[in-house]
């Protein structure tokens, strides 16, 4: 029921926005009551982050499998950083996160890509060290997990607000992510 539900309201966030979204349309929609809904997930905020964090493993697994496509550790870094920006920017439910309510610069969401982003860049920091390590076990966990946390970080400042082409940026993250974890 979990996924039946995040799926609706993700149509229903993707179609509305965060403003004209509302628990009740969801729970009619699926033919259970709102207190159900607010038991599994204590609100519509609860709700978008449940949708936030299902969206960021999605985001994950393709960064995963770019960052196994390639041999050398730079362009596993090009690889992963071009994938998240790529499958973010064709993304319908991140659109409605980064424009926010409803295409009118709102902020119902942005803040759990932002200023409440901590789950989405704990999860992609962890999942990016943890393949690294299995890949180049050689390397320092504690410096590894460092790398990985700077680069989610700044590819999400660019998801955000992206000033270069992401080819560019895909290189710039891999330079800083290679040259720290290959300093002598």
């Amino acid at each position: 029921m979990r996924d039946e539900a995040l799926d609706a309201a993700e149509e229903l966030l993707v179609d509305r926005g965060f403003r004209g979204f509302h628990m009740r349309d969801l729970a009619v929609r699926l033919g259970i009551s709102r207190q159900t809904l607010y038991n599994e997930f204590a609100g519509k905020q609860g709700l978008a982050s449940a949708l936030v964090l299902r969206s960021t493993g999605r985001f994950l697994d393709e960064v995963e499998q770019a960052l196994a496509g390639e041999d050398g550790l730079h362009a596993a870094w090009v690889a992963a950083v071009r994938t998240a920006i790529t499958a973010t920017s064709e993304d319908p439910l991140l659109k409605s996160l980064l424009t926010g309510d409803d295409g009118e610069g709102g902020d119902g969401l942005l803040p759990l890509i932002t200023t409440e982003s901590e789950p989405v860049v704990q999860a992609a920091r962890d999942r990016a060290a943890g393949y690294l390590l299995r890949r180049w076990p050689d390397l320092d966990p504690d410096e590894v997990a460092v790398a990985a946390e700077v680069a989610t970080r700044l590819t999400i400042s660019h998801i955000v607000l992206p000033l270069h082409p992401a080819e560019r940026v895909a290189e710039q993250i891999a330079t800083v992510v290679e040259r720290y974890l290959t300093r002598a």
